[in-house]
């Protein structure tokens, strides 16, 4: 495999790998062996794109994370980083969604389940990465790789419901995971991982905090830790120095902590690692709608008697501090904007579809051809729409397609979606082309569509290629707005429609994303060929 590192021996793996038995080498907060130098400041958020309920390891030299991505599939993607702060997707720890056929919007949907918060860990014994979560508060899934850029696959479906688990690896290999809400338990797994050997209720919620949950469970010098969050503006630790079953001890490690983001929310929800020098930062999200949940890394110290404390600026989470102290990089990781020309014949990782795609309704091939897959006239039902995360503060997405092959009825374009979305792209009808902005596409609270969408502007478009452009102004405040605009050339845009306002409600969870569809409303056969993605910053 690239990058992991599986081959070292299990000796240097149980040394490095956070979340493990980190604390068997050196004390919280102590310096090791001199690294290569410190890196220059970084800036808050690390990453301002939507990876929310994170996860975090080390193993050896490589730092990984994982997020949630609920009704998004490939599902549970994992990033890779050798600072810290610069950041790639590396692959999907759920390569499909096949918890039911409302996942493949058959007979229903999916949105705001599927994958929540879940747990990454690593096995040093066997060289192998897990991953825990459950689904549709019904059974958790187990799933492991080798390598995080996978072949992932399904190891093991537990009977028990493990919500917001937090995954450990202890040092003499036993599994246990931390889970619940209000109630925190834990929970000895096989030594295979493919059942339960004992649960217990380590912990109950005082009613003076109301609830905790998103556990992540740690060894640290002895020591159990279970790092918990108020959602969604505190986090709590509790403690046992007596076993994982424990008794444990709580204490609060932040409450209602002013944020990074101006109009954001409080960073909570994430998890430890130590870096190969002996420090610790805790990495955490950001609400910040319309764009999502932003990571954010903050440097952590210990008291005396080994409770861990976030390093802040000014009463605050600070925007900028002094980088991580690595080793150099093998390698700059790749970048999460830029162009993709959709080259060879997979989707690159930075990818996910609304919902599992149709399979045989989509290809790539040195261009990606999306041909229609569902009749309707909402998008909220079509399948093999394709999404990708928005770059914060502000970004465009400029896609080059060619439509000469849509048919009468096809709807194809770039959306800005969420439950309330809007989308600049071509209606076919009557044997005419037509380029469109159309708002108005809605849903409510349980997730049904309201609207199918309202046409705000058209113009006539000559030829079978167009260039599409939305721009999206994620921060949080008052505006929020979204813009559209097309070029025939490639240079000259044209503004389409009206600015649209983007929805900051949190309960959908996931953040706006630009999308990219081809549907049908009055028969399959269509296609559009999209040879060209960009994502680009001011």
């Amino acid at each position: 495999m690239t990058w992991t590192g599986h081959n070292f021996s299990r000796r240097a793996a149980l040394a490095t790998t956070s979340g493990l038995a980190v604390g068997a080498l050196l004390p919280p907060g102590t310096a090791g062996a001199a690294a290569a130098g410190a890196a220059a400041t970084y800036t808050n958020p690390v990453i301002w794109q939507d990876f929310a309920d994170i996860d975090i390891i080390r193993v050896e030299n490589t730092y990984y994370c994982s997020a949630s991505t609920m009704h998004y599939s490939p599902g549970a993607p994992v990033l890779r980083s050798y600072d810290l702060v610069n950041w790639e997707i590396a692959g999907h720890a759920v390569p499909v969604l096949d918890f039911g056929a409302k996942y493949d919007l058959s007979g229903g949907r999916g949105y705001v389940r599927g994958i929540w918060a879940s747990s990454l860990a690593y096995r040093p014994a066997e060289g192998t990465f897990y991953w825990l979560g459950q689904i549709d508060f019904a059974r958790t899934h187990l799933y492991t790789a080798r390598s995080v850029e996978g072949p992932w696959s399904r190891h093991a479906t537990l009977p028990q419901v493990y919500y917001d688990a937090g995954m450990l690896v202890d040092d003499d290999n036993t599994l246990y995971v931390a889970y619940g809400n209000g109630t925190i338990s834990v929970a000895q797994l096989s030594a295979d991982g493919r059942s339960q050997m004992r649960a217990q209720q380590v912990f109950s919620t005082p009613s003076s905090i109301g609830t905790l949950e998103g556990s992540r469970f740690y060894k640290i010098n002895g020591s159990y830790y279970i790092f918990l969050t108020r959602p969604a503006n505190g986090q709590y630790i509790l403690r046992s120095t007596s076993g994982p079953f424990g008794p444990y001890t709580l204490r609060q490690v932040l409450l209602d902590l002013p944020g990074p983001i101006s109009g954001g929310g409080v960073p909570h929800q994430g998890g430890l690692v130590r870096t190969q020098s002996g420090a610790w930062y805790y990495m955490a999200f950001i609400d910040a709608y319309p764009g999502g949940r932003m990571p954010a890394l903050a440097p952590v110290t210990w008291t005396s008697d080994g409770w861990p404390v976030v390093q802040l600026v000014n009463g605050a989470w600070g925007r900028s501090y002094p980088g991580p102290v690595v080793p150099p990089p093998p390698r700059q990781v790749t970048p999460l904007t830029g162009a993709d020309t959709f080259d060879g014949t997979v989707l690159k990782p930075r990818w996910e579809w609304n919902h599992n795609p149709d399979n045989g309704k989509w290809t790539v091939n040195n261009g990606l051809t999306l041909r229609t897959a569902t009749v309707t006239d909402d998008l909220y039902w079509a399948r093999n729409t394709l999404t990708h995360r928005i770059q914060g503060p502000t970004s465009t997405a400029t896609v080059q397609l060619d439509h000469s092959a849509m048919r009468d009825g096809d709807r194809a374009g770039l959306a800005l979606l969420r439950n309330s979305s809007a989308w600049i792209g071509l209606k076919r009808d009557g044997g005419a082309t037509r380029v469109v902005m159309v708002d108005g596409l809605t849903m409510d609270g349980n997730w049904n569509t309201t609207g199918t969408g309202i046409e705000r502007a058209s113009a006539s478009v000559p030829g079978g290629r167009l260039w599409l452009r939305a721009n999206a102004d994620i921060r949080p405040g008052a505006s929020r707005p979204g813009t559209f605009s097309y070029s025939t050339d490639g240079v000259t845009f044209t503004r389409l429609g009206p600015a649209f306002a983007m929805g900051n409600d949190w309960r959908f969870f996931m953040g706006y994303r630009f999308a990219l569809f081809n549907h049908a409303t009055r028969a399959l056969g269509g296609s559009i060929r999209v040879t060209r993605f960009e994502l680009s910053t001011p």
